[in-house]
């Protein structure tokens, strides 16, 4: 499988909600994760951001992406992602009870590849505009 193919397998398990237990499958033991947001300051690996995009579904059950561009650099060895993340907090469980807003925010990911498997995974994102429409922040 090619790493464009394998970081699709991901990216759209990811974004469904499948969780890290399912998307661990495309990565090393222990890939890590980094994110300049202060939302996810705490996750360090791409399974543990694949069980906070399941929590985040959960609380915006219609979320969905739409993705803008998706392209493999085979020289560099990695494949990058560029998406509109579409949510509304209509679900129960959050610290805050459903607001009824909804959000619409940019992100990218940066996928760096290791023998075919997933080694670190990068999201640029400005977390604040997101966390300000669905009335979080």
């Amino acid at each position: 499988m090619s790493i464009k193919d394998t970081a699709w397998e991901f990216f759209e398990a990811c974004e469904t909600g499948k969780g890290g237990d399912v998307c661990q499958q495309w990565c090393h033991d222990g890939a890590t994760f980094s994110c300049q947001a202060a939302a996810l300051a705490d996750v360090t690996t791409a399974a543990g951001y694949a069980d906070w995009m399941k929590g985040i579904l959960g609380l915006l059950p219609d979320g969905r992406y739409e993705l803008k561009g998706f392209s493999a650099d085979e020289e560099r060895n990695t494949v990058t992602a560029a998406a509109v993340f579409h949510g509304t907090h209509t679900g129960e469980g959050g610290p805050i009870p459903p607001t009824g807003k909804s959000a619409a925010t940019d992100y990218v990911y940066v996928f760096e590849f290791d023998g075919g498997k997933i080694r670190h995974m990068t999201k640029v994102w400005n977390d604040l505009p997101a966390l300000q429409a669905l009335g979080w922040a």
